[in-house]
């Protein structure tokens, strides 16, 4: 097979997954209720940070309306809102927020992929900290509520 053939066909099929509707519905869902942030900090960094996949108020850059990258922000967003949604909060069943600040602790929080496209979202290690310290007062540790 010519190179050029194999060109074309990369270009057709890039051309054909942009009508796969999958990631293409950016609405965002009304906000329901907000947790009681320890502080307003606490809350400023969060947006900063979390909000575009925790909460109900994603911000979505042009790229991510190009498939396939519209499929990973969508995944990515639905999975945030899934397990931690502070726009969700005291509504929606299972809303891991007591594991928050250990995410952020270990690096997990935000992904590393994340920060290249996002460097809002990148902390310094004194704002990492005081995120971690406001998020276990705001929602509590895992450690706490493996005591209970």
């Amino acid at each position: 097979m010519s190179k050029g053939k194999i060109i074309l066909g990369i270009v057709v099929a890039a051309v054909l997954i942009q009508f796969i509707p999958y990631g293409k519905d950016y609405t965002n869902p009304p906000v329901v209720s907000e947790p009681q942030w320890d502080s307003m900090q606490t809350k400023v960094l969060f947006d900063k940070a979390c909000a575009n996949c925790h909460s109900n108020n994603t911000i979505y850059p042009w790229y991510s309306k190009v498939a396939p990258i519209s499929w990973l922000v969508a995944f990515d967003v639905e999975e945030g809102r899934e397990h931690f949604n502070v726009s969700m909060w005291g509504a929606q069943r299972k809303n891991k927020g007591d594991e928050a600040a250990k995410e952020v602790k270990d690096g997990e929080m935000p992904p590393i992929y994340y920060l290249p496209t996002h460097p809002e979202a990148k902390l310094t290690q004194s704002e990492t900290q005081q995120l971690i310290l406001g998020l276990e007062k705001t929602f509590g540790s895992e450690k706490e509520h493996d005591k209970d």
